[in-house]
């Protein structure tokens, strides 16, 4: 089996006022990343839309309704200080959505061995009822419980190893006893969420915040003692990856100080999980990351090893 790679035009066309970190040239640098050589043998797929029973798998069908309604044919709409929609954001948060479920259809079926969704905009920050943080639909939240319900993945788990905290993902997982979350964050960062005191309603949530300035020591560390075992332990049937590159050293919006390497061990390390506790089905989805040389040799590492893996 292979690794697929869903890409689609719309990711570069999701529109930001000028000047915005979450820009189309994000999409455009890993896209362009992902065409090497190296990458020829990544199966390409294109993203479908996600249903609205799909997306209402984690948010409800009134905040579903509002964000499709509040889509502008023209201009731009702003649904808080830094989220931003234009006329062809709805169908990329969709696509982005879509393709993470169609990606967790293609490992069950025995189509891919994994499969990596490059997709803009990011999700892990859209909690049920509140778009923020660049975030309208949260894709890896999505995915992990349509695996659930289509493919009888009784305990799904969204490993999220971006610089910001998914506060989105841990709110929609806190009251659900067969689903983990588990993050590396920097401490404080926005949006100040992910306290490692903070462990759901079923100790379910297991949050390792890293000091501003820390590097792939302790990034590997907090993965190494906590993250990781709590997967272990946790007995998942399926794993979905939150990849945000934002905690690379030299990502703007962050006050981490990972490398490429870093990405890929971890990558490495939860896909060991995945092949020991959940016959190796296991899905990643972009979120963060806004240095374009960064983000582009990130991904790349990232990717290369799903596809070892």
């Amino acid at each position: 089996m292979v690794t697929f790679l869903y890409t689609h035009p719309v990711f570069s066309r999701h529109e930001a006022p000028p000047g915005h970190v979450e820009h189309g040239g994000r999409y455009d640098a890993v896209e362009k990343a992902l065409r090497a050589e190296e990458f020829a043998h990544l199966e390409h797929r294109a993203p479908r839309l996600a249903t609205a029973d799909e997306i209402e798998r984690v948010h409800p069908g009134r905040y579903r309704l509002s964000v499709e309604e509040n889509a502008p044919q023209t201009g731009l709409a702003q649904f808080d200080a830094d989220t931003f929609m234009g006329p062809s954001s709805l169908e990329a948060a969709l696509r982005a959505a879509g393709g993470a479920v169609a990606a967790v259809d293609a490992v069950f079926a025995g189509e891919a061995s994994n499969a990596f969704v490059a997709a803009r905009p990011p999700g892990h920050h859209a909690e049920p009822e509140r778009a923020m943080g660049f975030c309208f639909f949260n894709s890896a939240a999505i995915a992990a419980l349509h695996a659930r319900e289509h493919h009888g993945a009784k305990r799904v788990a969204v490993l999220d190893f971006d610089v910001h905290h998914g506060n989105g993902t841990e709110a929609a997982f806190w009251h659900d006893e067969n689903a983990l979350y588990a993050s590396s964050h920097e401490w404080p960062q926005y949006p100040g969420t992910g306290r490692e005191s903070d462990r759901g309603a079923f100790d379910n949530i297991v949050n390792a915040p890293l000091a501003s300035g820390g590097g792939g020591n302790e990034f590997r560390r907090a993965w190494g003692e906590r993250l990781l075992p709590a997967l272990s332990d946790f007995n998942p049937d399926f794993i979905v990856i939150s990849a945000g590159f934002d905690a690379h050293g030299a990502d703007p919006l962050g006050g981490l100080n990972l490398d490429e390497s870093d990405f890929s061990w971890a990558t490495a390390e939860i896909a060991a999980i995945a092949r020991d506790k959940a016959k190796g089905r296991l899905i990643s989805v972009l979120e963060g990351g806004y240095d374009l040389g960064a983000l582009a040799s990130s991904t790349k590492a990232h990717v290369k090893a799903l596809m070892a893996a």
